[in-house]
């Protein structure tokens, strides 16, 4: 039996690569059959799990919690030491140098993440604004949400940071970074759907067994996820849930 295995479409093009590289190793790990599946946005991620043509996601926070406390999805694993943050940047010549400078009525581009949006709307409660006081562009890529800032389009954009951080030189050096989340404890998350209960310990003990081996290292190296993955249970689920549910209140 054949198990699809959903990468949201969180990360830059260039670590397309390393997913593909990822199952590869995953299915001679752990002796499962997996389809990879790369949608191309939050849309289509949404519309092949509702279809239930998801076995496993690797899914952001705001994602995962929605899929375990309304799907049951269970979860595997999480990257070891890299959380999830996000970055609002501006033009690099923009008059603009910190996130208290922005004002009601601003421009603020970005992607259907709800994670980044949701952790970008906390950063700005320091300029004392709301979802409501902002003009949101919402774009498909963080290659469109620099693009805009730089043309001067919109005021700011976010980014999660690994996509920030992951832009080309030459455009990264017509940004200016306004500040950067800390929060250290939301990460992007490895889960099941119910019907791969049997096999999801296989998958967790392959994923886990990655790091420092010379077939799983250079994958994780390749994915910015130099440390691995460790095992997540499901007391380990609900706490970042409860600290999704915070950010949301």
């Amino acid at each position: 039996m054949t198990f699809n295995l959903l990468i949201a479409p969180d990360f830059a093009p260039e670590r397309f690569a390393g997913w593909h590289m990822l199952n590869t190793v995953l299915q001679k790990k752990s002796g499962l059959a997996l389809h990879l599946l790369t949608p191309a946005s939050a849309a289509e991620q949404a519309r092949l799990i509702a279809e239930g043509k998801v076995d496993a996601v690797y899914a952001n926070p705001f994602d995962a919690a929605s899929m375990v406390r309304d799907s049951g999805y269970q979860a595997v694993a999480r990257p070891l030491g890299k959380s999830d943050e996000m970055v609002i940047a501006t033009a690099a010549g923009s008059p603009l140098n910190t996130v208290e400078e922005l004002q009601s009525g601003c421009r603020i581009a970005l992607t259907d993440n709800k994670d980044v949006k949701l952790i970008g709307l906390r950063l700005l409660e320091s300029a004392d604004l709301t979802e409501a006081d902002v003009q949101w562009q919402l774009v498909d890529t963080y290659q469109a949400a620099a693009r805009m800032a730089i043309k001067g389009e919109v005021d700011a954009s976010f980014f999660l940071a690994e996509a920030f951080h992951s832009l080309s030189r030459l455009t990264a050096a017509q940004l200016k970074p306004l500040i950067e989340s800390k929060l250290a404890d939301i990460t992007h998350v490895l889960l099941t759907h119910p019907r791969m209960a049997a096999e999801a310990g296989r998958l967790r003990d392959a994923l886990l067994g990655l790091a420092g081996t010379p077939e799983g290292q250079p994958v994780l190296d390749e994915l910015g996820i130099k440390g691995g993955f460790e095992a997540m249970n499901e007391e380990d689920a609900e706490f970042m849930i409860d600290l999704m549910d915070t950010l949301l209140d």
